[in-house]
C-alpha cells in the first residue's frame, strides 16, 4: 500500500488544553495541532491565531468564555498560513492584525496555500464549508506596533524571517510572556516549506534576548519557566539546522532532491522522528532547504499540484 501523503491519513482527534502561562495569559494547545493564544486586558481580549475554520475557532472561544466575558477586540495573525487564519470570522474582532509582509503573502499565495493545506491535512479543516473566504487584516505594521488593552501593553513585532518572511511575535511586557507563532515549536516538527533557514537562528536569538519567562509556541505544550523556554529555543534551532545542513551539502555537489531527502532523513530521523507532524513536514522542509541552498531566496508557491509532483519525485 502506498504511503499516505502528508497528513491525509491522520484523522485522530487531539486532546486540547487551555493553560494559564501568565496573569491573564492563556495558551490553547492540542497535542501538536496549531495553538492559539489569549491575552485578557482590562476591558477586552486579544486572540493570537484564528485556527483553520470558524468551527475550530469556536473551541478556542468556548475556553475563553470559561475565564472571561470580556469582548474579543483584537485578533493577531502571526503569519499567512491557512490553518492559522481562515477561522478569523468566528471571533468578530473589529481589529485583525498582520505584518505588511504577511498581508502581501495572502495576496500573492493565499488561495494556493488554502488549496494545498486542505489537501495535505483534511482533519484540520473541520467545518471548512463555513469559511467565508481569505482572511485579510484591518491593520498592518512594518517592524512593530503597540496595542493597549486598557492599561495592558501588548507589543507586536517582526523580529526577522523564519517560518515565513512575515512572521510576527506578540510580547506582553508586564508578564514577560511571548507568543511566537511557528518560529518556535516544542516536540513538534517545524514546518519549513515557506521558511528562511539562513535567518531562522538569528530570529530565535532575537526572541531569546527578551528573556521570556514563558512562551506559547506555534505547536506543542506551553513553555512555562525559563528553563523550558531555553530548551525549546535550542531544540527548534537544532531542528532547523539539522534539516538545512545535509540538504545544502547535497546541493553544493549538484546532487538531486531525492539525495537531499535521504541525507536529511539520515540526520534528522534519529533525533526528531517522534515529533508531532514530523513525517508531514519533512518533504516540504527538504524541498525548501534544497531550493534555498541553490540560491532561491523567496520560497516557491506551493500548490496542490506541486505538492503531489514533489511527493511522487521523493517516493521514486
Amino acid at each position: 500500500m502506498a504511503k499516505a501523503f502528508a497528513s491525509q491519513g491522520d484523522m485522530t482527534e487531539k486532546k486540547t488544553s487551555f493553560v494559564e502561562i501568565g496573569d491573564g495569559l492563556w495558551a490553547f494547545t492540542a497535542e501538536g495541532d496549531p495553538n492559539s493564544g489569549v491575552i485578557i486586558g482590562d476591558e477586552s481580549v486579544m486572540v493570537i491565531e484564528a485556527q483553520a475554520t470558524p468551527r475550530l475557532a469556536e473551541k478556542v472561544i468556548a475556553e475563553i468564555r470559561k475565564v472571561t466575558d470580556k469582548p474579543i477586540s483584537h485578533l493577531v495573525l502571526t503569519h499567512y498560513h491557512a490553518v492559522r487564519v481562515l477561522g478569523a470570522s468566528a471571533y468578530g474582532a473589529p481589529e485583525i492584525i498582520m505584518s505588511d509582509a504577511a498581508r502581501a503573502m495572502v495576496v500573492e499565495r493565499g488561495q494556493e496555500d488554502w488549496d494545498s493545506e486542505f489537501q495535505r491535512f483534511p482533519r484540520l479543516f473541520e467545518g471548512h464549508e463555513s469559511i467565508p473566504g481569505l482572511t485579510y487584516p484591518t491593520t498592518t505594521f512594518s517592524d512593530s506596533m503597540t496595542v493597549y488593552l486598557g492599561n495592558r501593553r501588548v507589543d507586536i513585532m517582526h523580529l526577522g524571517r523564519a517560518h515565513t518572511a512575515g512572521d510576527a511575535v506578540v510580547w506582553v511586557p508586564d508578564a514577560e510572556v511571548m507568543f511566537t507563532g511557528d518560529i518556535v515549536e516544542y516536540h513538534s516538527a517545524c514546518y519549513c516549506g515557506d521558511g528562511h533557514f539562513a535567518d531562522w537562528g538569528e530570529t530565535l536569538e532575537n526572541i531569546a534576548s527578551f528573556d521570556p519567562v514563558s512562551i506559547a509556541p506555534g505547536r506543542g505544550d506551553a513553555l512555562i519557566g525559563r528553563a523550558k523556554v531555553a530548551a525549546a529555543l535550542e531544540s527548534t534551532l537544532d531542528f532547523v539546522e539539522s534539516t538545512y545542513r545535509p540538504a545544502a551539502r547535497v546541493a553544493a555537489r549538484g546532487g538531486s532532491l531525492k539525495e537531499a531527502w535521504d541525507a536529511v532523513r539520515e540526520e534528522c530521523d534519529p533525533k526528531f522522528s517522534d515529533y508531532a507532524i514530523y513525517e508531514h513536514c519533512l518533504p516540504f522542509n527538504v524541498a525548501r532547504a534544497y531550493d534555498e541552498a541553490r540560491g532561491i531566496d523567496t520560497p516557491r508557491i506551493w500548490t496542490a499540484q506541486r505538492d503531489i509532483e514533489m511527493w511522487e519525485a521523493l517516493q521514486g
